[in-house]
């Protein structure tokens, strides 16, 4: 099972990429499924819209995975209880509106996706450790599912980092998102789980982590005429990883680094 994940897909920038690019590399990589992180799909950056969400399900994408500002568009609580394909982090506080994982079949194969997001420099949100522990005994793999794919979006990479190690041998794939830069540590841990610390966005890489960066600079400096973070919009790069997974046990076979577009070197 070859699976395609991306990152942060960031202002008009990154859903213009992925709308002109994204069908082309599932037929050329022969992917079977793919998994993009909409969190920061909106005009302005932040959230998603109902518009983003079809958009991207008609340029190929499968689920949609989202982080701290899934709830910035109000109109998606129009259709999260609704739409299956859309996620949002399962360890948020209890109560909110959507799911956290899902299960989806694709050639007679079960891959379930779950999404977290870290607690340090984060929205308040449940323990990660002590939840995924729980949801990893709720969703286990080759039982309840053949696959298992995590995203989690936080913040700072040793919190990435743990968390893989402790799901290695348990989940097909972990890999990072929300910090828009991607991390170079692309490998398969000891017991066999894929991981990248984080995919970086799908976005304009001349920029402050997809925000203008003149006014970016701007706000670090305080300066009174910065207006409020709005995404650069010129040439755009894919970013992600591309993972081959065993049908047998459910673990990784391999995984490689994808930057395609844009003023990043390009990696295939």
């Amino acid at each position: 099972m070859k699976i395609l994940l991306l990152g942060d897909v960031c202002g008009p920038a990154g859903m213009k990429i992925i709308k002109l690019k994204l069908n082309e590399i599932i037929k050329e990589k022969k992917i079977d499924f793919t998994i993009v992180n909409g969190e920061n799909a909106a005009d302005n950056g932040k959230g998603i819209t109902k518009k983003n969400f079809n958009d991207l399900i008609n340029s190929g994408v499968d689920v949609i995975t989202s982080g701290n500002h899934i709830w910035d568009q109000k109109e998606i609580l129009e259709i999260i209880d609704i739409e299956q394909k859309l996620i949002r982090p399962a360890n948020l506080l209890d109560g909110q509106p959507g799911s956290g994982y899902g299960i989806y079949e694709i050639k007679n194969k079960k891959i379930a996706v779950i999404n977290l997001i870290g607690n340090v420099f984060m929205k308040k949100s449940q323990d990660l450790f002590s939840f995924t522990e729980k949801i990893i005994k709720k969703i286990k793999l080759k039982k309840d599912a053949d696959f298992i794919i995590i995203d989690i979006h936080g913040e700072i990479t040793s919190e990435k980092m743990a968390l893989g190690h402790l799901l290695d041998g348990k989940v097909t794939t972990v890999v990072g998102t929300h910090t828009h830069v991607p991390t170079s540590d692309t490998k398969i841990l000891k017991n066999g789980t894929a991981y990248q610390t984080d995919l970086g966005m799908c976005g304009d890489y001349d920029s402050v982590i997809g925000m203008n960066k003149e006014n970016s600079i701007k706000k670090f400096k305080k300066d009174p005429s910065a207006e409020n973070h709005f995404p650069a919009n010129g040439d755009a790069s894919i970013c992600g990883v591309i993972v081959d997974a065993d049908d047998k046990t459910g673990l990784a076979r391999n995984i490689n680094q994808i930057i395609i577009g844009g003023n990043l070197k390009q990696k295939i």
